[in-house]
């Protein structure tokens, strides 16, 4: 693991599934935020800024697709990681050449928290590869 010390976002309305999630970061070297709901969300995003986003698909007040897609649109030229989480799909991780439903990682919310972190770390790696060549 890189222990990053990069800091993510957790959207999600389930406390125990906020608790797994955040603490496999935290063991990681993350520095992990955590909203309850899409509009806590956003705000905390423009609050904190953070490299990584990471949202429950079904939420109260303001779902996943509306916050990604939201987020993305404030975050303008400094576009975070966006990731989809959600138990609506069973195949593995997935990613989109295009934003779908606000994000272009899609990841089945049964996926082991260690998995997420693992998966997390090489969209970082290769997001500064990427910002290295250009």
């Amino acid at each position: 693991m890189t222990r990053s010390g990069a800091n993510i976002l957790i959207i999600d309305d389930d406390p125990f599934f906020q608790r797994i999630l955040s603490d496999a970061f935290r063991e990681n070297g993350f520095n992990v935020f955590i909203a309850s709901d899409g509009i806590e969300g956003v705000k905390l995003y423009l609050e904190k800024f953070p490299d990584v986003v990471i949202s429950d698909l079904v939420m109260p007040r303001m779902g996943g697709v509306s916050t990604c897609m939201e987020i993305s649109r404030v975050a303008g030229e400094r576009q975070p990681i966006i990731i989809l989480l959600t138990s609506m799909f069973q195949e593995g991780p997935h990613e989109h050449e295009t934003p779908e439903m606000g994000a272009r990682f899609h990841i089945p919310k049964s996926t082991a928290p260690l998995n997420i972190v693992i998966l997390v770390e090489q969209l970082i790696e290769r997001a500064k590869t990427q910002a290295t060549l250009h």
